[in-house]
């Protein structure tokens, strides 16, 4: 309870100190420096077997001092073999991660200053929807459960897959994260 708390201090914080003579970018950085609170990311798709484990994975190795990240999906399956493989060939171990929900994280009342959906423009329909006080971004790759081919051509797509979730966490951190100069 005292995290939930914490949170919703937090997020009204940001939201009183968002104006239009300050960037809400700032604030966020302000924010963790000043109390130590990390911003929430959620990172959803339909399945939580490979997009969203990636980004959450990647924005918790590059930018892991100011952010947080959990994902979830509407139908939470197995992990993709594939995108285990092409996590762990950069180092990062996701194979024990847990699939969850977007429902029961809703259920259990977290709040989350961002919630991004990374599911394809071909499934955009399915994509869940997070209802809460967030930022809402919308980032589309292809789906790694749908890639054809050989053996190799399947990783080596899932590997561009995984380099782009890549390129989009490193870029977006950096601008979120920037100190911005006030008016």
């Amino acid at each position: 309870m005292a995290a939930k708390s914490q949170t919703a201090n937090a997020l009204f914080h940001l939201s009183q100190n968002c104006n239009v003579k300050r960037d809400c970018r700032a604030s966020l950085l302000e924010d963790k420096i000043d109390n130590g609170v990390k911003t929430k990311v959620l990172f959803i798709c339909v399945h939580n077997s490979a997009r969203s484990q990636m980004a959450e994975a990647w924005l918790n190795h590059m930018c892991g001092d100011f952010f947080v990240a959990q994902s979830a999906g509407l139908e939470p399956g197995t992990l993709n073999p594939l995108a285990v493989k092409v996590m762990a060939e950069v180092g990062i171990d996701i194979s024990h991660k847990k699939k969850q929900a977007v429902f029961d994280v809703f259920k259990s009342g977290q709040l989350f200053a961002y919630v991004i959906t990374v599911c394809d423009e071909a499934s955009a329909e399915r994509c869940p929807i997070f209802t809460g006080p967030a930022k809402r971004l919308h980032w589309s790759f292809p789906d790694p459960s749908r890639v054809t081919g050989t053996a190799e051509e399947k990783l080596a797509r899932v590997c561009e897959i995984r380099d782009a979730i890549r390129a989009k966490v490193e870029n977006w951190c950096a601008e979120v994260t920037a100190p911005t100069s006030q008016a």
